[in-house]
């Protein structure tokens, strides 16, 4: 068996899982938390404590496990997160998240200054205030002072790795995530490094998913005496085992992800670089994806609900469900995190137009939803083509799976079905298939792909609605 270690950005997980990807029923523990906030657009995480709430979930799936129980722990952690340490590995800054933007203007001046067209070719990330490049400007400019105490840079990932085994490497996979990876030559790109202003010694050296540590230190190896000598792969993003976690590894299924933020994504072993407004990225040294994601998704209606003091549960599920499609005569910009796939303009903030005296709460969530959706379905436009004719949208994430009338929300933005995973805990599986893979235990990803769940066919009256709302939405954007 193996054990997934899914670090997330609102939650860290533990799983237990067999040699087939089940899940062991009873070995399961997730920690929750959120990220800090700052009022100049910060969104941080403490590395102290995300390496608490990891241990933790390890110490309980493990409780009853005996040596030789667990082969491998496959390891999963948000993509984006920049994180400096210092010369004794120790974290040296916060982890500064995707979705912190004050690297935006940095982010313009490298767009002004670059080809980006042709670096985002290579690296498959736009110059966008997710990505390193803006973000280590920023710090340059704003924050030398930290940027003295910082020898390299890496993410959650190699924080991970270096309090466990004193070492650490970057996988192909998270390095792919930052901005600075010559995604066809698999090495860091001069350009990119240029831009950012460090050079490779400052970061960590790449290794594949498959190149496993052992050997804990003496103080972690004595808690976990049932992992001394396992096997731990090094991290890979949250995206891409999300991907395989819900069995979306090939061009025949599209997988749509809605959790804080939301993403579609493919994975393809086609070399070709991605169009514009999309990104790429990798799941190991063969396989590519590439997709893109929107700073907003359950994010949104969370702020709804709160602002909007909304109670939560099957009466406001109902009362969704039953408003029809665009009738509010709304129109909701939903950036209330800047946006990102597929304009990538950190300067964008949420709008909402067309308010009225007899507007409600409920119309409001139902537009801002339909907004969320409507930014999937221009995502969706530019990554059809990369997918196989007729293939699966596969749904899976928070915001979606607890919500019918969202997802047929998105099904009927999209114009396309949309059927539910019928993983709970897709990015968890995705790292215990990906860890048995490694091992052999599995001859490919493909050897454990379950059928589907339920699906939510799309109503082309309602779609075409949409495309009439998507139309407003876009006027909107052009005049604010």
């Amino acid at each position: 068996m193996v054990i997934a270690l899914d670090v997330g950005t609102s939650s860290a997980r533990a799983a237990l899982y067999d040699a087939t990807g089940r899940a062991v029923a009873g070995r399961f523990h997730r920690v929750a938390y959120a990220p800090g906030v700052t009022p100049d657009g910060g969104v941080e995480h403490d590395p102290a404590g995300l390496l608490e709430a990891a241990a933790e979930c390890v110490d309980r799936v493990l409780v009853g496990a005996h040596p030789g129980e667990v082969r491998a722990v496959g390891v999963t952690t948000f993509w984006h997160g920049l994180l400096g340490f210092d010369a004794r590995g120790r974290p040296a800054t916060p982890v500064y998240m995707w979705a912190d933007t004050r690297s935006a203007e940095d982010a313009r001046l490298l767009h002004d200054a670059l080809d980006e067209p042709a670096l985002h070719a290579r690296t498959g990330c736009h110059l966008h205030s997710s990505y390193w490049p803006a973000k280590l400007r920023w710090l340059a400019r704003a924050r030398p002072g930290v940027l003295r105490d910082v020898a390299r840079w890496g993410s959650l990932g190699e924080h991970l790795a270096l309090a466990l085994f004193g070492e650490a490497a970057t996988s192909v996979s998270m390095a792919s995530g930052t901005g600075l990876l010559d995604q066809d030559t698999l090495r860091w790109d001069a350009e990119a490094l240029a831009g950012a202003g460090i050079d490779a010694s400052q970061l960590f050296p790449l290794a594949d998913r498959a190149d496993a540590q052992r050997g804990l230190r003496p103080g972690w190896a004595t808690r976990w005496p049932a992992l001394r000598g396992v096997g731990w792969f090094p991290a890979v993003g949250d995206g891409a085992a999300s991907n395989v976690g819900s069995d979306c590894t090939d061009r025949s299924r599209v997988a749509l992800n809605v959790g804080t933020s939301a993403a579609l994504r493919v994975i393809t072993e086609d070399p070709a670089p991605p169009p514009r407004g999309l990104w790429r990225y990798r799941v190991d040294r063969r396989r590519a994806m590439v997709g893109g994601a929107t700073s907003e998704g359950g994010n949104v209606p969370a702020w709804c609900r709160q602002v909007l003091r909304l109670p939560a549960g099957a009466a406001l599920e109902a009362a969704l469900a039953a408003l029809p499609a665009a009738g509010h005569g709304l129109s909701v910009l939903p950036h209330l995190a800047g946006e990102r796939a597929p304009g990538w303009r950190d300067d964008r903030r949420g709008v909402i137009a067309g308010l009225r005296l007899d507007t409600t709460a409920l119309e409001i969530l139902r537009a801002a939803l339909e907004a969320v959706a409507l930014r999937l379905a221009l995502v969706y436009d530019l990554l059809a083509p990369r997918a196989a004719p007729g293939h699966a949208l596969v749904a899976s994430g928070g915001a979606l799976a607890g919500s019918r009338a969202f997802t047929q929300i998105v099904a009927d933005a999209l114009g396309r079905p949309v059927a539910w995973s019928p993983e709970p805990e897709a990015t968890s599986r995705g790292a215990a298939l990906l860890a048995l893979e490694a091992l052999g235990a599995l001859p490919d990803l493909a050897a454990a792909r379950a059928g589907l769940g339920e699906t939510f066919t799309a109503d082309p009256a309602r779609h075409a609605r949409y495309q009439e709302a998507l139309a407003r939405q876009r006027r909107l954007e052009e005049r604010v």
